[in-house]
């Protein structure tokens, strides 16, 4: 099974945040392996589970809740796929300072 590439869609980047609406178009789409250099907050729109692989290969699940934002720290390297078994989609803000 070939997985898809979860979209990025930039709304918003400037000195101060990134705003991006992540678009998981297929149940097994994923981010591929990104690092986060500052700290963000995760909005999930439809909620979903996906699933992570951290730069360590350690796996989780991730169940996210539609309308529940959360913080995460700067420093993550991971991989995020969708294995909610339908479309998900989250917007992430990074907070530059």
């Amino acid at each position: 099974v070939t997985m898809s590439a979860a979209r990025p869609i930039a709304v918003a980047d400037n000195d101060h945040v990134r705003v991006t609406t992540w678009m998981f178009d297929e149940d097994g789409a994923a981010t591929g392996r990104h690092h986060h250099d500052f700290d963000y907050i995760v909005v999930p729109v439809t909620g979903g589970t996906f699933t992570v692989t951290d730069a360590d290969g350690s796996v989780h699940e991730l169940e996210q809740v539609a309308g529940v934002p959360y913080l995460r720290p700067a420093g993550a390297t991971h991989d995020v796929v969708n294995s909610a078994g339908r479309d998900a989609v989250f917007v992430e803000i990074e907070l530059k300072y």
